[in-house]
């Protein structure tokens, strides 16, 4: 059973200029999906879709059993609970803490006043405490967002998704602002999230070797269009080139 359908997926901002064509996969639950391409692609305006951050003109998403495109704002709003999102550039708010910014995670099940005010449960606040130690930075929960690196920062944006409890994680090229040490905490804690928790990751990366390395399976834009669905041992040297075209040369130098 899935838990998103994507079928026949298209996006346009302007008349002549089509971002995403006629987009199908789907992926099951627990799943680590990544998707890989040149920049351009269309891979984070696709991401963007299947929460509905970006608005879609043709095809259907389906995520449990719900047709995300026909949802109302409430509806949509409850669907954001269950699906989080880690962005390139972290989007913390630098002056609150490492915990008040994991908190926010929670602003989807309160209301307009109690997020506002900041009221959160004990059962929240230790729930954060328990991702942050997971995450092992626990001991920064009372400094500032800004006072940390940008590997301690992106984990606290992974945090800040899982303390919604989703089923679905969106990365936006989580690890494309870090170095290759902090990139594979990053990247070992997503898998861990899979693996052991059982939440599907879907992951846009430029790195073909991470993608490969991480993934259950892997997607390839190209000009809007998936021009790969696969297994990392499948993507030959051929159908990297298919992916990026004439990147390739400096793809595989790299």
């Amino acid at each position: 059973m899935s838990l998103l359908k994507v079928e026949g997926l298209g996006k346009s901002y302007t008349a002549d200029k089509q971002i995403l064509k006629n987009i199908n996969f789907d992926i099951k639950q627990g799943e680590f999906i990544s998707i890989i391409g040149p920049s351009g692609a269309g891979k984070s305006t696709m991401l963007r879709c299947i929460n509905r951050m970006v608005d879609f003109q043709e095809g259907k998403i389906t995520f449990n059993h719900q047709d995300v495109g026909s949802l109302n704002k409430k509806e949509l709003r409850n669907l954001r609970t269950n699906i989080g999102m880690v962005f390139q550039h972290y989007n913390l708010v630098p002056r609150l803490t490492v915990l008040e910014n994991v908190l926010h995670g929670r602003f989807g099940y309160k209301t307009t006043l109690q997020g506002i005010l900041g009221r959160y449960t004990e059962a929240e606040k230790e729930h954060a405490f328990y991702l942050l130690e997971k995450m092992g930075i626990h001991e920064h929960a009372y400094k500032r967002c800004n006072q940390l690196s940008g590997g301690q920062q992106q984990r606290v944006g992974i945090c800040r998704a899982l303390i919604q409890e989703p089923q679905l994680i969106l990365c936006d090229e989580p690890i494309a602002s870090l170095d290759p040490n902090s990139s594979k905490i990053i990247m070992d804690h997503l898998k861990s999230i899979s693996t052991e928790m059982g939440i599907t990751c879907l992951v846009n990366l430029h790195q073909v070797d991470v993608a490969q390395q991480y993934s259950d399976r892997i997607i390839g834009l190209n000009n809007g269009e998936v021009v790969f669905n696969g297994k990392g041992h499948e993507l030959s040297e051929e159908k990297i080139h298919k992916i990026y075209g004439t990147q390739t040369k400096q793809l595989i130098i790299a």
